[in-house]
This record gives structure tokens, sequence and C-alpha cells, in this order.
């Protein structure tokens, strides 16, 4: 029993690390355009560098293990790109019009520079959905090495931590640009990062019998192949939007930089 409540303490203090990200939103002034270019193309490093450099490679690792190199490495790509697909799928299905009564205008900005107030809360909700099923397996992951394994859980959860506080921003920033609530914006992102004990809460009850290393495999290269087109074709848009091309490059490499080191403290 008490490793169960370590577990699951890991868990929630590994998933709520988004909420120091998402606190950076009451810090923000909603004028600076070039904190938001920087901000999304942060994001953007940070969701492409998790997704191709860890979860593609780990779910790659599983499923050659599970079904071979050819067939695993087959299954991998499929994963990936379904992943697209079904993020793709999504974005068709919400609608993209501005609706002046559900989202604030942005004031003092350059109508110049200033991208739709819709797009970036699409792009904000669609970042949350995607961390929030990012973290789920996350969660989970977390949850089962810590039953197994203690002493080898605590670094993964702490680096899980780390991750979740650049993910945190890279919800709250666009939500507070969009709609100027700076409450919304941390209610959003902070939420997102629920589904970390969700996932093990899930795991503990249901799913424990049946997780295996083909169904994380499956689940992390999808997840990858959704924070990569987000990435694409929400937050890096949305900074070049603002006409600060240089300064969203800078910070998707500064944001590629902070999980790479992050990732290699916990070798």
């Amino acid at each position: 029993m008490n490793n169960v409540l370590f577990a699951f303490s890991l868990t929630i203090l590994a998933g709520l690390s988004t909420g120091i990200g998402s606190s950076l939103a009451f810090f923000t002034k909603k004028t600076n355009t070039k904190f938001l270019s920087v901000s999304l193309g942060f994001s953007a490093g940070v969701m492409i560098y998790v997704s191709m450099i860890e979860l593609f490679s780990q779910a790659q690792n599983s499923l050659t293990a599970e079904l071979g190199l050819k067939k695993g490495s087959w299954v991998t790509v499929i994963s990936f790109f379904a992943g697209m697909l079904l993020i793709a799928l999504i974005d068709n299905l919400v609608p993209s019009g501005e609706n002046p009564h559900d989202v604030h205008k942005i004031e003092d900005i350059d109508s110049k520079k200033q991208p739709s107030n819709s797009k970036l809360l699409r792009t904000g909700l669609f970042t949350a959905l995607a961390i929030a099923i990012h973290n789920f397996p996350e969660g989970l992951a977390t949850f089962v090495s810590a039953l197994q394994q203690p002493t080898i859980a605590i670094p993964i959860a702490v680096a899980i931590a780390i991750h979740n506080i650049p993910e945190g921003i890279a919800v709250s920033v666009p939500v507070f640009y969009a709609t100027g609530d700076r409450k919304k914006a941390f209610f959003y992102s902070f939420i997102s990062g629920l589904s970390e004990p969700v996932g093990a809460f899930i795991g503990y009850l249901i799913l424990m019998p049946f997780i295996n290393d083909l169904m994380f495999g499956i689940i992390f290269a999808t997840i990858a192949g959704i924070m990569v087109f987000i990435s694409l074709d929400e937050l890096l848009p949305s900074a070049r939007e603002y006409g600060e091309h240089h300064l969203s490059i800078y910070g998707l490499v500064a944001g590629m930089v902070v999980m790479a080191v992050s990732l290699l403290l916990f070798l």
C-alpha cells in the first residue's frame, strides 16, 4: 500500500508541475508580441524535440522488441502518422471562424501583426489536448516504474516535471493572448497536467492487466505524431504571424536545448 501511495504522489507532483509554466501567464504583458512569438516558438521546439527524440525512439524500441526490427519499425511509423491524421481530423471538425462573443480582442497590438484570437485560442486548446494525451501514458509509466523500482522512478518523475514546465507555457500563453483572461490560461494549462495522475489512476484500476510494451509503443508513437503536427500547423504559424520570424526560430531552438539538457541530466 505504501508503494501505491508513493507512486501516486510522484505522478501527481510530476503532472502538476505544468502549473509552474502556466503561472507565467500571470506575469506576462498582453501587448508583448515578441514574448508571444518567442514563447510559441519555444513551445514548438519543446514538442518537436520530445516527440522526435524521446517518444518516437521509445516507441520504436518497444515495438521492435515485441514485433521484430522490420515489423516494429513499420508499426512505429504508421502509428506516428496516424497521430497526425487524428489531430488533423479534429482540427477540421473545430470551427475556425472568430466569434466576438467567445474571445476578447488583444488590445494595443498592431492589427497587421495580430493573428485571429480564435486561432490563438484553438492553438492553446489543441496544445492542451496534445499535452493531456501525452501526459496520460507518462503518468501510467511513472506509476508503474514507481511500483516496480522506486529508486528509478524518482529521476523519471523529476525529468517529467521539468518537461511539464515549458508544456505549461505552451498552453497558457496562447490562451491568455486570445482571451485576455489569466485565470482561464492558468486553468487550461494546469488541468492538462492532471491527466498524468488520471493516467496512473486508470492504469491502477483498469489497464494494469492489459498494458504491455506493444500498447505503450503504439501510444507513444501516436502522441509523437500529434505533437509534431500541432507544432507545425498551429504553434509556428501563429508565431510567424506576429512578424517575428527570427525570434520564433530562436525560441524553437531554445525549446529544443532545454528539453535536450533535461533529458541528459537524467541519463
